[in-house]
């Protein structure tokens, strides 16, 4: 008798057990679609098939001169300087010649009318764009606006069918460090790749711009894959694809789509962007300012500078106040304040708050619209015009035609002949890199710095030129 006891309650301690491990094996469901358990999904099959239809490779021509000389853009006019004898030996009176470039790219279809959002380097001085589907149509496309500090395009296609695939703009906000996404692009050249990963890191500034704040990814992204879509498992567009770190593996990055957005609708009704301004330059606060300035931490954005005659200036904003909101957003840093105020609708006073000798202040500013070269000219000291050198982004375009490797830094672009600029050395394609210690990662940098020498008489550059750094002194008097 006591044996069949003992069985039979095994048998019930093991129909306790299956029924346990039953219950939890329905938690790992491997026959459940993707994205609806927590650990590895089965497939991304269903949301690439989703997906890959409104995707399109881009292929653009552009025309590029070559000097026949080619060191002229380093070394200036080839008929002057000690190299002047040397060139016209070797290279005489060749004439400059234009010659075809193409390059690839992806992007994606937004309406059934035919608009594509990509990437601003993709279609950049282009002559002809083409687009294809993943059904192998092909079709020409357009610009219809750009945004180099960005770096979004919106091009347009003729929509003569009506099944004319397209994705939807997710919310990247709504996802979290460690989600799945794919990116799918035409890295390469191989037509519509799909790659997948998690998202690594969320508000990376790289120093592609004044707006920087990307999601960073480690679903492979080569070079072709700019302008395609990063994805979330709902087949949702949270980014464009757009840089990677060429020394790196796993390491992309892609503009959240709620930036683009934005940027998109500007470029699809007025054909550029509009963006807000209050004329100050900023700048990061260091761990010794904080003490310095009688801080409790790091955030906010410093001014530098204040614009005569500005938004800022006009609401009593001066040089060593500290702003922390702007417009009902935290100011963390000068990207944060950068974003919000290029964002807020032009004409709208915004509130703002500052930190001025320790205490907080209320304020109202009136955000007027960014003119790009009033802006610049605005922040350029009197140096500006004795220096005799003009300068720009390095620009996609501008990495080709001078073979450049370095993004970050200000292009010299052109020296004026007999300028203090010429006398101290600088040249034409030169790359600088600081001036007076502070690190220029673009023009406005250069130009925002060279405001801050005020009347100096000696300006300190470190240059990059031909894969060399060094320092060049120049003497304004």
């Amino acid at each position: 008798m006591k044996r069949w006891i003992g069985i039979i309650i095994t048998g019930i301690l093991l129909v306790s057990i299956g029924m346990v491990i039953g219950t939890k094996m329905k938690h790992v469901d491997l026959q459940s679609p993707p994205g609806s358990v927590i650990g590895f999904p089965r497939s991304f099959a269903d949301v690439a098939a989703k997906v890959t239809p409104a995707v399109v490779n881009i292929s653009t021509t552009s025309t590029v001169r070559v000097p026949g000389n080619p060191f002229r853009h380093f070394f200036g006019r080839d008929e002057e300087g000690p190299f002047g004898d040397f060139f016209r030996k070797f290279y005489g009176d060749i004439p400059d010649r234009e010659m075809k470039q193409q390059s690839l790219g992806s992007g994606f279809v937004v309406d059934k009318d035919g608009y594509i959002i990509t990437n601003n380097h993709v279609v950049e001085g282009a002559d002809t764009i083409k687009v294809k589907f993943s059904d192998g149509r092909e079709f020409k496309a357009k610009v219809i606006g750009r945004d180099r500090k960005t770096d979004l395009a919106l091009i347009k296609i003729s929509a003569f069918f009506k099944d004319m695939p397209t994705l939807e703009l997710g919310d990247p906000d709504q996802m979290r460090v460690g989600d799945w996404v794919l990116a799918i692009g035409n890295p390469f050249g191989l037509e519509h790749t799909v790659t997948q990963g998690i998202i690594s890191a969320t508000g990376r500034v790289i120093g592609a711009g004044p707006y920087d704040n990307f999601i960073q990814t480690d679903a492979p992204i080569n070079p072709g894959n700019s302008g395609g879509p990063l994805v979330n498992l709902k087949g949702e567009v949270i980014g464009i694809n757009t840089a990677i770190v060429a020394s790196g593996q796993g390491i992309g990055f892609a503009i959240p789509s709620n930036m683009a957005r934005t940027i998109i609708s500007h470029l699809k009704s007025k054909g550029k962007v509009v963006r807000g301004w209050i004329g100050v330059s900023v700048q990061n606060i260091s761990p010794d300012m904080v003490q310095s300035f009688g801080l409790k931490n790091s955030e906010g954005a410093l001014i530098g500078d204040v614009v005569t005659g500005g938004p800022a200036a006009a609401a009593g904003i001066k040089r060593g106040d500290i702003i922390t909101e702007f417009n009902g957003k935290s100011v963390k840093n000068m990207s944060d304040l950068s974003r919000a105020v290029a964002d807020t609708q032009v004409g709208k006073t915004a509130a703002a708050k500052i930190m001025r000798a320790g205490k907080e202040i209320d304020i109202q500013i009136t955000v007027s619209e960014m003119d790009e070269e009033k802006a610049a000219s605005a922040m350029r000291s009197p140096a500006a015009a004795n220096l005799g050198i003009k300068v720009d982004d390095i620009t996609p375009k501008w990495r080709n035609e001078l073979g450049l490797a370095e993004k970050a830094g200000a292009l010299v672009t052109s020296v004026d002949p007999g300028s203090p600029a010429e006398v101290a050395g600088l040249q034409a394609g030169d790359i600088i890199k600081e001036l007076n210690s502070q690190a220029i990662n673009n023009a406005r940098d250069y130009y925002t710095a060279l405001k801050k020498s005020g009347n100096a008489n000696l300006l300190l550059f470190l240059i990059r030129r031909q894969g060399q750094t060094f320092y060049l002194s120049v003497k304004l008097s």
